[in-house]
């Protein structure tokens, strides 16, 4: 009995949430043609497990003021979100990156609240990609 997962392949991505970038996803999956290593799943697992991860670093470095980890945890995710096609998260975390890096506190809260519903997006987006794959 085989018990391989289905692999998310460049052509199961007809249907992509629309938080993700179908061509981003694309991409990605061309590194792995037919689905054998399973990357797209690797990488969307990943990026979860990472994002569950900074987002307590984020919150923590909010309420002390340590921009140097907020500008890291921006950084980190947004990199990690363009590469898989989270194109609202990544502008939301270049503006988070930007007001930490120009010191404006005021503006830089104002910026985490859609940094955090573009994260919330971006993972049910994943979840839902990965429960739909063939």
């Amino acid at each position: 009995m085989n018990n391989r997962i289905p692999s998310i392949h460049k052509e199961s991505l007809s249907t992509v949430p629309g938080e993700l970038n179908r061509a981003a996803l694309e991409r990605l999956a061309a590194l792995d043609p037919a689905g054998q290593n399973q990357l797209v799943e690797r990488v969307l697992r990943a990026f979860q497990a990472s994002a569950l991860r900074l987002m307590p670093q984020l919150e923590a470095a909010l309420l002390s003021g340590d921009h140097a980890t907020i500008r890291l945890v921006a950084h980190t995710l947004k990199s990690s979100s363009a590469s898989i096609g989270a194109e609202d998260l990544a502008r939301a975390c270049i503006k988070v990156e930007t007001r930490s890096r120009e010191g404006m506190s005021a503006e830089l809260h104002a910026c985490i609240g859609p940094m955090r519903y573009a994260l919330q997006a971006a993972l049910e987006a994943i979840a839902m990609l990965l429960e739909s794959k063939p």
